[in-house]
């Protein structure tokens, strides 16, 4: 089992990133625990040194599995969605130029929130087709350098637009190119699908990346989801990709990242 844990490369908003800033300590930190990879999120790769950062995930010989860039919505509004057309091209562009950098480091790109939501004044149809148009423009650009785009499917209280597998997979559809897929995550699937596990053999090949998070959105362990029939399901569709830990820095970040992997030690699930 591969396992990795969410670092944002910069100190954010957002409650779900288990490690935060201070870079260099907190590669050494989940090194030292065991990680074989950290799924990196990125507001924007113009604000990172690339080499830098290359240089320290080397050192601490981990692998980057995914770039998370949520935090493009969640701090600057960029979304796929937005009524402003200003606004939907620039969520675009911003997608576009973590390509180079998921190239890099052989990472999927993760689209979470920047996709948006249903805002006053759109109906969902047209917020659909906006999101098919990004999608598909996004992934076209990455296309050439081999970058696959995965869209993560989101709970219905944070947003309307893409909550579940099956909704996931008819977007898919909908793009219409190989390199677009789905990162499946347990906390919103406890929240949106009537069984995971049937869930994950829907969706089969086209799960590019998995996120893990208790029932509570605590670590694995600390709330009441079966992990052992959910990785078993995930494995047996042939998924060979990293389990990707991300869910809120409770009790505190160290603690919780520490309590991940000690959980999959002792659950002892191979794939």
């Amino acid at each position: 089992m591969n396992l990795s844990i969410v670092l944002s490369t910069q100190q954010t908003q957002f409650q779900a990133a288990t490690l935060s800033g201070a870079v260099e300590y907190n590669l050494a930190k989940i090194a030292a625990l065991g990680y074989q990879g950290v799924e990196l999120a990125v507001r924007d790769p113009q604000l990172v040194d690339v080499e830098a950062l290359d240089a320290l995930v080397k050192k601490y010989n981990l692998k980057v599995p995914a770039i998370g860039t949520g935090q493009a919505w969640g701090e600057e509004g960029l979304s796929f969605t937005d009524p402003d057309p200003a606004v939907r091209q620039a969520a675009i562009e911003r997608i576009n130029s973590h390509i180079p950098l998921a190239a890099r480091f052989g990472a999927v790109i993760i689209i979470g929130l920047i996709r948006g939501i249903i805002k006053p004044g759109v109906d969902q149809h047209q917020a659909e087709e906006w999101l098919v148009e990004a999608l598909a423009a996004c992934s076209r650009a990455a296309a050439p350098d081999g970058v696959q785009l995965a869209l993560e499917p989101i709970n219905r209280y944070e947003t309307t637009l893409i909550n579940d597998a099956a909704q996931g997979m008819d977007l898919i559809d909908r793009v219409g190119t190989a390199n677009f897929g789905l990162l499946l995550d347990t906390f919103h699937m406890n929240i949106e699908e009537p069984q995971i596990e049937e869930s994950i053999r829907a969706c089969g090949s086209r799960i590019f990346h998995f996120h893990v998070a208790d029932s509570n959105r605590w670590h694995p362990g600390a709330g009441h989801l079966d992990f052992h029939s959910i990785i078993s399901a995930l494995y047996a569709t042939g998924y060979a990709g990293f389990i990707s830990g991300e869910f809120l820095p409770l009790p505190d970040a160290e603690t919780a990242a520490a309590k991940n992997i000690a959980y999959w030690k002792r659950l002892s699930i191979t794939g």
